[in-house]
């Protein structure tokens, strides 16, 4: 995938101003101030030390270029740190959610490493920022951050893979701070254009860069960040790795993240997560979705929402929908003139095929739901193809890229054969 990531990323020369906005909301009730004077490309001083940060600041920065990244000339007097990291922790311990047992079990060695954890001014910046501004999205931070510890502590990792493990998770959505708000939240259920895609998945990269050039952190939590969203089927985003072009900390990551989100949804119980990370084999590290699984193993089954009619109802609709659209791709595909449309249209071909092949491997294109032993397990892999179905779409669209005005009305009428309602 030709990635447009680099003409979108964060230039730290200049105040982003989505992140900025993000900073001086938090000011409100946090104490930020520069860290030393603030000078543009050309010595001139734009603000002083011990100045708190006011509209004011962000007037004077508006279209100038620094001789220091904004993020390295402010701090969070008052701000996040390892305490406030182990009180997080605290309070999840606390909360019954389906990860209480995993937790639970790492709990002391979780509260140890997080009093240790380094929490460089920069990251305490902006975590402090997202705690006042975003607080959902600090929790989430914090969330990863003692999922993706337990998950190294179960399978057995050495302290230094921990620490890293336990920062990726904490840090790995920071590059949301730099995007428009309204591209952070983009369901799959909404059908946007390409250049909102694009704004999308740009923050892995942008949090990459972060990390990478603003602290001193180790390269591998750098590089787990920008890998948080990568698939080792290579459906992933924003560069479609595959296999061993992920690290370790990347693929852990990317479980974590994954959970989380399923989790996310109301009431949503620990085995759809399972579910979620085995549904389409190859996607994801079978070392660390096994660990899931096996929590899973342990807790109460869950119990089927859907008749067993209305299941076989819903499954002979997916079944039909990707038939369907496999055809069509095809037909689309050998018709194609252009290079964009024919490879965006290659990678849909083979996305179906995956879906197809997660329906064939569950068994369910032969099971009578009536009969089936598990219907909530059903009714969890019938309900993740079919998201999977939606996600399509936008992997095809960052594949294709800005199309002509008829490439483009010939992938909509495809995109909207991938879209399974109810």
């Amino acid at each position: 995938m030709k990635s447009n990531t680099a003409a979108i990323a964060a230039d730290f020369s200049c105040a982003n101003q989505h992140a900025l906005a993000t900073i001086l909301d938090a000011s409100q009730t946090q104490s930020i101030i520069a860290a030393r004077d603030i000078f543009d490309i050309s010595g001139t001083k734009l603000w002083a030390r011990d100045l708190p940060v006011s509209q004011a600041l962000q007037r004077k920065l508006l279209d100038r270029q620094l001789r220091e990244p904004l993020e390295s000339c402010l701090k969070a007097a008052d701000g996040v740190t390892a305490h406030t990291l182990v009180e997080a922790i605290e309070r999840l311990l606390k909360q019954p959610t389906p990860l209480t047992a995993l937790l639970h079990a790492h709990a002391d060695t979780l509260l140890r490493e997080a009093a240790k954890l380094p929490v460089h001014p920069v990251a305490q910046l902006l975590l402090t920022a997202s705690r006042s501004s975003r607080p959902a999205a600090y929790e989430h931070a914090t969330q990863a951050m003692a999922l993706n510890g337990a998950l190294m502590l179960a399978q057995g990792g050495k302290p230094t893979d921990l620490r890293i493990a336990m920062l990726s998770g904490l840090l790995h959505d920071l590059g949301e701070m730099y995007i428009a708000p309204e591209f952070g939240e983009a369901d799959a259920e909404r059908t946007v254009d390409v250049l909102t895609y694009q704004q999308l998945v740009v923050h892995p990269h942008v949090g990459q860069l972060l990390i990478a050039q603003l602290t001193d952190y180790p390269a591998e939590v750098a590089r787990a960040i920008a890998e948080h969203h990568e698939r080792m089927d290579g459906s992933g985003y924003p560069h479609c790795l595959r296999g061993d072009q992920l690290s370790m900390h990347g693929r852990l990551l990317a479980v974590t993240e994954s959970t989380l989100a399923t989790l996310s949804e109301p009431a949503a119980p620990l085995s759809r997560a399972s579910i979620a990370l085995r549904v389409v084999p190859g996607e994801y590290d079978l070392r660390w979705v096994g660990l899931i699984t096996q929590v899973v193993r342990q807790q109460p089954t869950a119990t089927a929402k859907r008749t067993a009619e209305e299941l076989q109802e819903r499954l002979t609709k997916l079944a039909e929908v990707m038939h369907d659209a496999s055809t069509a791709t095809a037909t689309l595909r050998r018709e194609a003139t252009s290079a964009a449309l024919k490879d965006a249209l290659t990678l849909t071909e083979h996305l179906l095929a995956r879906l197809q092949g997660g329906l064939m491997t569950s068994g369910l294109w032969s099971i009578d739901p009536v009969a089936a032993p598990d219907a909530a397990e059903v009714e969890a892999v019938e309900g993740e193809l079919r998201l999977r179905l939606r996600r399509i779409e936008r992997a095809v669209r960052l594949r294709a890229g800005l199309l002509t005005d008829e490439d483009a009305r010939r992938l909509d009428d495809l995109c909207r054969q991938l879209t399974l309602r109810g």
